[in-house]
């Protein structure tokens, strides 16, 4: 009985070795560095590489886009709550006839 079950078992593990190896058969994956990024050729001394069509797009996109967020933060509205309630206490000590400033309310308790 014991031989016949070590080649059922050889058999029903074969597959499983076979189906781990299928995902790693296209050889290496390796590219041996050249020392070109992303291809390009090495320039001679002396000589600018040139743009590409998108570059100067990318560059004015990039970078116009930071310097119109950086214009529209500097004058953005204050709405924090802060500035809003200081602004509310000022109006409804006005109405109540109330100084709104240090140094008048210093005269007003010097005059009292």
């Amino acid at each position: 009985m014991l031989p016949q079950a070590l080649p059922r078992a050889a058999r029903a593990t074969a597959p499983r070795v076979l189906a781990s190896r299928r995902y790693a058969s296209h050889g290496a994956h390796y590219n041996e560095p050249t020392g070109n990024i992303f291809g390009e050729p090495q320039l001679a001394p002396g000589q600018k590489r040139k743009w590409e069509w998108w570059e100067p797009l990318w560059y004015f996109g990039m970078y116009g886009g930071m310097a119109a967020a950086a214009v529209g933060l500097y004058f953005k509205p204050d709405t924090s709550i802060k500035t809003w309630a200081l602004k509310e206490a000022k109006a409804r000590m006005e109405a109540r006839g109330e100084p709104t400033d240090y140094a008048s309310y210093k005269a007003a308790k010097e005059g009292a």
